[in-house]
């Protein structure tokens, strides 16, 4: 019986803007993906070709997220963390370990789970799931850009760029930005 794997992984953390994306994804042994790892290290173009692969042939995969006012009340850590926890009580499958990206992992309701740092190279679940996450994240920003252009959501996808900032303090906050970010308080005039 081979263990299944659940890898879990997040984009969003460091943007000023928008909620944080976590994705679990259990692959099929008996169909691999080739070119899986880090989706920061793979072209747009790329990254959409295993999105779709991913979203074919894993056992099973789910989104989970934070929204910018969990973002807010709870802190972007422990929202992170629950919009993991949601990720993996989305999967359709139960995994017999969970491996998050990184240096720490929530309670997944007592399923098995350890924390893989640089993670997103070493197993491919959890490259499957960096690759849902950002996919998904940037379809978000670059919608997010089609409503609020001047803002260039599309191209720095809400880190806190230079251009970003830059227009943070000529047009101000949305309310899609995340208030409890140093940026953002500043733009409200809150520090």
């Amino acid at each position: 019986m081979t263990l299944l794997i659940a890898g879990v992984d997040e984009v969003g953390r460091g943007p000023l803007v928008g909620d944080v994306v976590t994705a679990a994804v259990i692959l099929d042994p008996h169909r691999p993906i080739a070119g899986l790892r880090d989706s920061k290290k793979l072209s747009e173009k790329r990254r959409a070709a295993l999105y779709d692969e991913i979203r074919e042939k894993a056992l099973a995969f789910s989104l989970g997220r934070a929204s910018v006012e969990e973002i807010d009340r709870l802190n972007i850590l422990h929202a992170t963390m629950l919009a993991m926890q949601r990720a993996v009580a989305g999967l359709s499958v139960t995994p017999g370990l969970v491996r998050v990206d990184g240096n720490r992992c929530p309670d997944f309701g007592g399923l098995a789970a350890e924390a893989l740092v640089k993670g997103d190279d070493k197993e491919p679940a959890i490259s499957a799931a960096s690759i849902l996450a950002k996919v998904t994240r940037d379809n978000e920003m670059k919608a997010l850009d089609a409503r609020y252009p001047a803002y260039g959501f599309a191209s720095h996808k809400g880190y806190p760029t230079a251009a970003h900032l830059a227009a943070l303090a000529e047009h101000g906050a949305l309310v899609e930005h995340r208030s409890s970010f140093k940026p953002v308080r500043r733009a409200l005039g809150l520090e």
